[in-house]
């Protein structure tokens, strides 16, 4: 199922998506909440690829951005038993909409609540990473895996994701990482972030809001390649969690290394989302 999976995903991709990519039509963009785009192609996408997942998986349920976005109770099939898919018809869809990268196609495979497998098409590179449970990563159909050193904090660099954070904690955030080597706000494409972290392109990536769809597919992938993906607190990421932050690393003591230095007096307190 992992080619088949695969396959789908490229031709959606290819047949719905990146003909739009510069080519959007007026009309064809709209924001479901302010900042926060929904293309056609968001749209289009997510119905081939529910067609194309369900007929590969009969009687499997799908959770997709744009269905929950249309219905939130949606959302609610991640606590549902046996198959059920993520979807994330285009991640970064403010890049895509802009006509810039990066934007991928998204979708992993949970059953009973635990991610299965996970697919990540970086569409214009025509890149795809895929992670199997128990089975480890893949890039191009080369195993990838994380650095298991840890260098210390100055000499690493990565991602915060600052944009929703609370005030008082992105100050705190922003001013405590001048202890690591770098940081930037990051790709705003989820699908880049993760596959990154799990090629040593970057060592850290921080998010405070973590919807399914953008953080299941990614964290399956730096997990099976040796990573360390857990919430603020230390808890590990479940797909159906909804409390906020999320932090990932190539390996336990990065993540420590990390998060020590962003929160040297503990751990925030973090609300649901």
């Amino acid at each position: 199922m992992l080619d088949q999976v695969a396959e789908l995903i490229r031709e959606v991709a290819h047949t719905i998506v990146l003909p739009r990519w510069k080519h959007l039509a007026e009309g064809e963009v709209s924001q479901k909440a302010p900042g926060d785009l929904v293309t056609v192609a968001d749209q289009e996408s997510e119905v081939a690829l529910t067609k194309g997942l369900t007929a590969l998986l009969p009687g499997s349920l799908v959770v997709g951005e744009e269905s929950v976005a249309a219905d939130p109770s949606v959302r609610d099939r991640l606590a549902s038993e046996g198959a059920v898919w993520i979807v994330d018809p285009v991640d970064g869809t403010n890049n895509f909409a802009a006509g810039k990268t990066p934007f991928c196609v998204m979708v992993a495979l949970v059953r009973d609540g635990e991610p299965q497998a996970a697919w990540i098409l970086d569409v214009v590179g025509d890149h795809l990473t895929v992670a199997e449970a128990g089975s480890g990563a893949y890039r191009d159909g080369v195993r990838v895996k994380t650095r298991t050193d840890d260098p210390g904090a100055a000499a690493l660099h990565g991602v915060i994701a600052a944009k929703y954070l609370p005030d008082d904690l992105r100050h705190q955030v922003r001013a405590n990482a001048a202890g690591l080597g770098g940081f930037t706000a990051g790709k705003h494409c989820a699908g880049y972030e993760y596959p990154a972290l799990a090629t040593d392109e970057q060592q850290f990536a921080m998010f405070w809001r973590i919807l399914p769809w953008d953080h299941v597919p990614g964290s399956l992938i730096v997990t099976e390649a040796g990573g360390t993906v857990r919430h603020l607190d230390s808890s590990p990421y479940r797909p159906t969690d909804r409390q906020r932050g999320l932090l990932v690393a190539p390996n336990d003591e990065i993540w420590e290394t990390v998060h020590g230095t962003l929160f040297p007096d503990g751990p925030p307190v973090v609300p649901e989302g």
